[in-house]
């Protein structure tokens, strides 16, 4: 019964995180090439080197801040017994750990549209690191929740594809 509940949840944070990922990529990936190739001018307004700073300042505060939430989040996993609920609690946090990181991924690609500052890109690169350690999977899982071999069995059978 525990799996037929656990799956749809995981799943559905499996698909937000690569859908989340697909628009992040490209969007940045697009600047950062215009930036570099010097042959598209799109005589966009430059922002005033405060805000431009700024940018960084708060983009960087909030890839700490995710982690932050993140593990706080996962603490309050640590008090239920149940395993639905922990998935809930785990998937709840990631899903809120990869939005945050899209803002970042969205005010990155904007700093650097804006101002063609290679600290944007610096920036993107360490949300891509986060990106790829908060990516959803029965191990990493397991081991943040802190989960009994046979539950670590159940959310692992919940995280492969139904067969019809």
């Amino acid at each position: 019964m525990e799996l037929q509940e656990i799956r749809p949840i995981y799943q559905k944070t499996e698909r937000l995180t690569v859908l989340i990922l697909i628009l992040a990529l490209p969007a940045f990936g697009m600047v950062y090439l215009f930036q570099n190739s010097g042959n598209v001018n799109w005589d966009l307004p430059r922002l005033p080197e405060f805000f431009e700073w700024a940018l960084a300042g708060i983009s960087s505060l909030i890839l700490v801040a995710q982690n932050v939430i993140f593990h706080k989040k996962i603490k309050t996993g640590f008090q239920q017994t149940e395993l639905v609920e922990k998935v809930k609690i785990y998937t709840q946090a990631t899903s809120q750990r990869f939005l945050i990181l899209f803002a970042v991924s969205i005010l990155t690609t904007v700093g650097l549209l804006l101002n063609k500052n290679p600290v944007f890109t610096v920036i993107f690169a360490v949300a891509l690191v986060f990106f790829s350690l908060a990516k959803p999977s029965p191990d990493r899982m397991a081991r943040l929740m802190k989960l009994k071999k046979e539950d670590r069995e159940l959310v692992r059978e919940a995280s492969r594809p139904e067969l019809s």
